[in-house]
């Protein structure tokens, strides 16, 4: 979790090793619409501690299911620009279809479960990306 621009050469250089036969690395990017509606920027925020922990667990869930696979995620935090990378999943194992498929299983988990905020800006302001408040029914009108 920083600030700064990401290295994916960082995040390659914590999962090779001698026995990797395969790398694989996922990037994830910041582009310029969602559902249809225009993106200017992103702002991302999370509970670091916790984000951090959960971070961890999903890397020992996936080290327990896939053997010798080495993982690295490197997440952005702030204000980014289109075009910027905000997340880079990178995982390592002895075989292709294991780095493949532990490198997936990365960047779902991380999306599912670590607590990343996620908020757009565009032409009618800013939002909250999956956010609902608790106090409105579905439709919106509170209580």
């Amino acid at each position: 979790m920083r600030d700064e621009r990401l290295s994916v050469d960082e995040a390659i250089e914590h999962i090779a090793h001698a026995g990797a036969g395969a790398l694989c690395v996922f990037l994830g990017m910041v582009r310029d619409q969602n559902e249809g509606r225009p993106v200017a920027k992103l702002e991302y925020e999370a509970y670091v501690p916790m984000a951090v922990a959960e971070i961890e667990r999903i890397a020992q869930e996936l080290s327990a299911e896939i053997p010798s696979v080495r993982l690295a995620v490197l997440h952005r935090m702030g204000a980014l620009e289109v075009g910027e990378v905000s997340v880079v999943c990178a995982a390592s194992a002895p075989h292709r279809s294991e780095a493949h498929r532990a490198c997936r299983a990365l960047i779902d988990r991380v999306k599912e479960r670590v607590p990343i905020w996620k908020r757009e800006h565009g032409p009618d302001g800013a939002y909250w990306i999956g956010w609902h408040d608790a106090r409105c029914d579905e439709e919106g009108h509170s209580h």
